[in-house]
Order: C-alpha cells, then sequence, then structure tokens
C-alpha cells in the first residue's frame, strides 16, 4: 500500500507541477459560479430552490465536462510514460505493476476530486453566503451531486488507462480517448433517441431501456442526479426506474471494471 501512495503522490506533485490541478479547478469555478449567477434566475417560476436549480444545471455541465477532463488527465498514462523512456525506470523498481496503475489511479483520482470540490463548492459557497436559509433542503442532492461527479471522473480514468494501456503511441491514445467521449457523451445517447423514436415503445420495455441506460455510464450519472426536486425542474422525472443504489453500483462497477482490465493489459505489456 506504501507503494502504491508514493506513486500517487508522484502523480499529484506532477499535477502540480503540470498546472492541472490548477487549471482544472479554475475551470470547474468559473463555469460553476457562472451558472450559480446565471442560473438561479428562473427559480422563482418553477417553484424549485435556487441550490435545486443549480443541481441540475452543474449535473447537466458534468456530464460534458468532467469525463473530458478525466480522460485528458489519464490517456497517456502508461504510453507517455514508455515515450519519455520514465516507464522503464520505474519497472526497475521492486514493485508490481498492478501497483504503478493503482497508483496512479489515486493520484489522478485525488487531482479530480479536489479540483470538483473546490470548484463547485465555491458554487455552493457563494450560493449560500446570499440565501443560506433556504438552501437547507437541497444540501444532500449538491453533496450527492459532487460524489457522484467523483466517481464519474473514476469511470473516465480507468478507461483513460486501458486506452493508454493499448496504444502504441501518445497520438494514438488521445484520438481514440477522444472518440470515447464522444461515443459516450454524445453519440450513445442520439442513437438511443432513435431507436426509441423508431420503436414507439413496441419491443423497448420498461427493464430493457434499463439496461440500455446502464451501459452507458453518464446516463447512469444523470438519472442519479435528476431524482427527486431536480427531476421535475429537468423533465426526467421518471425517466427510469432505477433506484440510486443500482446506479451507484452501476457507476462502481464502471470504474472497477476498465481499472482491472487496464492492469491485466499492464501486466503482459512489453515496456
Amino acid at each position: 500500500m506504501r507503494t502504491i501512495l508514493v506513486i500517487a503522490r508522484k502523480e499529484i506533485q506532477e499535477g502540480l507541477r503540470n498546472r492541472w490541478v490548477l487549471a482544472t479547478t479554475l475551470l470547474l469555478a468559473t463555469l460553476a459560479l457562472t451558472l450559480t449567477f446565471l442560473g438561479s434566475a428562473p427559480t422563482g417560476n418553477v417553484g424549485a430552490s435556487a441550490l435545486d436549480v443549480i443541481v441540475v444545471s452543474l449535473s447537466s455541465l458534468s456530464v460534458f465536462l468532467v469525463p473530458l477532463i478525466a480522460l485528458l488527465i489519464s490517456h497517456d498514462a502508461i504510453v507517455g510514460e514508455a515515450e519519455r523512456g520514465t516507464l522503464l525506470l520505474l519497472l526497475s523498481y521492486p514493485l508490481a505493476r498492478f501497483q504503478v496503475i493503482a497508483g496512479q489511479f489515486i493520484g489522478h483520482l485525488a487531482i479530480l476530486a479536489f479540483a470538483t470540490l473546490i470548484g463547485y463548492g465555491a458554487a455552493a459557497l457563494a450560493l449560500g453566503l446570499g440565501d443560506g436559509a433556504g438552501l437547507a433542503a437541497g444540501w444532500p442532492a449538491f453533496a450527492l451531486l459532487i460524489g457522484s461527479s467523483v466517481l464519474l471522473g473514476a469511470v473516465f480514468i480507468a478507461i483513460g488507462y486501458l486506452v493508454s494501456t493499448l496504444a502504441g503511441e501518445r497520438g494514438t491514445a488521445g484520438g481514440i480517448a477522444v472518440g470515447v467521449w464522444l461515443v459516450f457523451v454524445l453519440v450513445y445517447d442520439m442513437a438511443l433517441l432513435g431507436l426509441l423514436v423508431a420503436d414507439q415503445g413496441r419491443t423497448v420495455t420498461g427493464g430493457l431501456l434499463n439496461a440500455l441506460l446502464l451501459l452507458n455510464p453518464t446516463d447512469a450519472y444523470r438519472l442519479l442526479n435528476l431524482g427527486g426536486e431536480a427531476g421535475a425542474i429537468s423533465g426526467m422525472a421518471g425517466a427510469a426506474s432505477l433506484s440510486a443504489p443500482a446506479l451507484v453500483a452501476a457507476l462502481a462497477l464502471w470504474a472497477a471494471l476498465p481499472l482491472a482490465a487496464a492492469m491485466l493489459v499492464f501486466s503482459r505489456r512489453e515496456a
């Protein structure tokens, strides 16, 4: 465990040196604060608290931004080290290859978690200073938003590692990472919507729809954060009959499987 933490600290230090931590935190904070000051205006019309509206807005933002950030910081974790020649040096130490992946994963996840907590927390703080008394009921949903955003980031960091272990060059890994982002964030939902429109409810039952939604981690994330009051605002209330524990389990499985696959591929890869 100590070896894993040492590698994780190395990744965090490199993130600080490369300004990844600062850039990610500032980006999330800027966008979150913008949504906070501009997105709370409709609350008087929809009868919801400002925090519920912000949860919906940040959920929609996170679906696009968090996977992209996660893939950007992880897609060259292995192939980049190999091209720079530092992977051979790293593997010369007495450590297992799975420890390299695990340590890098923890380090990159810590960077993303810090950026999410500070960035979105700044928006919550600004909103609380303005109307803290009327926001008490919305804090659990906001805490769920932050936690699930970190979990969504873990999913795409793990996918980024799998890409990095399979690719032979950084450019190839970057291209595949962009393709993965497009498929999960844009193409899949468009294809699913087209299927539902064409099917007209004839063969796609509720159970099949739930399964299709769980095949995309971004859809699981949306459903997890857009229930309750947020679902009434976003129009997604009743879109699926999946419970919150099932959605969290699906996201955790989405993170675990690519990470395990990356460890397996890396154990067989020549440095």
